[in-house]
């Protein structure tokens, strides 16, 4: 440089470019590492979504594992309760058979002595057998009172109801009310509220 030349420095507007680009470089240099931060942020929130997955899946597993078991527990109990239950009600019935053929022996057995008595009956015996077959049904009314069996309300006069009665024959009777019961031709039963066989009945008017 010779003397006569004069230094030139940078004028304020080339300064302020050059703090420009400075500027823009740290900004880029920032934001670069900005999204390297997020980046790295971003795989981590990845990997740890992928090991909860893997730990939710584990869970389920063994959830799936634990309802099964408790399903098989719960089907085996069932099964032992159905087979006790049912051996169970085979054992009182054949409670209730026995005891109830129990009571009706005795009535079979009365019923063989009046056989064999009217077998040998003469005119004067007659009445003993009748007697004696009277206190059969006798006998047998008490075990149906016994077993809770009842002989259904029914007799001449008596109010037809349909729940308890059987009207096999209608008949004009001006002695009777309508629908009042003429006659009874065969006996009904009642368990409780339960109809064991209904009175088969003739019905007035």
């Amino acid at each position: 440089m010779s003397d006569n030349e004069e230094l030139e420095f940078p004028n304020s507007e080339d300064t302020n470019d050059i703090e420009e680009i400075v500027f823009d470089v740290e900004d880029t240099d920032a934001e670069a590492e900005d999204q390297n931060v997020k980046a790295e942020e971003a795989e981590t929130e990845a990997d740890e979504a992928e090991a909860s997955e893997e730990e939710a899946e584990g869970d389920a597993d063994d959830k799936t594992a634990e309802l099964e078991k408790r399903y098989m527990a719960l089907f085996a109990e069932y099964e032992n309760f159905r087979k006790r239950t049912t051996k169970e009600k085979e054992d009182l019935y054949a409670s209730a058979v026995a005891n109830v053929t129990k009571d009706w022996l005795g009535v079979l057995d009365n019923i063989d002595r009046a056989l064999d008595a009217g077998k040998n009956a003469d005119e004067n015996s007659v009445e003993k057998v009748i007697q004696g077959i009277e206190l059969i049904g006798k006998q047998a009314a008490d075990v149906l009172s016994k077993l809770g069996v009842e002989e259904i309300e029914c007799e001449r006069g008596t109010k037809f109801d349909p729940n308890l009665h059987e009207a096999v024959m209608h008949v004009d009777d001006d002695d009777l009310g309508e629908q009042e019961i003429a006659a009874v031709f065969q006996k009904g039963y009642i368990y409780k509220d339960r109809v064991v066989r209904h009175a088969v009945v003739q019905v007035a008017n």
